[in-house]
């Protein structure tokens, strides 16, 4: 791994030194945090558009919504009002994403 700008020796030394900081695990993860915390809303879109969303959790979400839609016109609260308008993107997000993948396999896959 000899560069040629540093004596073997030293250069030895150097190349004990990257291997044990690469092999501690404490400052990696440390390192990879900074670089998600710094990427912010790039890596937000990008875990959004690997979301692969089981049926089960769209249709609970599915049944939530409808929950908070007739509390909201039942009792004109605004909180479930608010609370709908929250919750019924990410049901319609979901599902979109559930229908595209099952139709690109023929159907549900098992165990989902």
């Amino acid at each position: 791994m000899s560069l040629g700008r540093l004596p073997e020796h030293e250069q030895h030394i150097l190349d004990e030194i990257e291997l044990s900081l690469r092999r501690d695990r404490r400052l990696n993860r440390l390192l990879r945090g900074r670089q998600a915390r710094r990427s912010g809303p790039k890596r937000f879109a990008a875990r959004v558009a690997r979301c692969d969303p089981r049926g089960r959790t769209v249709a609970l979400l599915t049944l939530a919504a409808v929950a908070l839609m007739v509390t909201g016109l039942v009792t004109s609260a605004p909180w479930a009002i608010w609370t709908f308008a929250v919750v019924w993107p990410v049901v319609v997000f979901l599902g979109f994403r559930l229908l595209s993948r099952w139709s690109g396999d023929g159907g549900p896959p098992d165990g989902r």
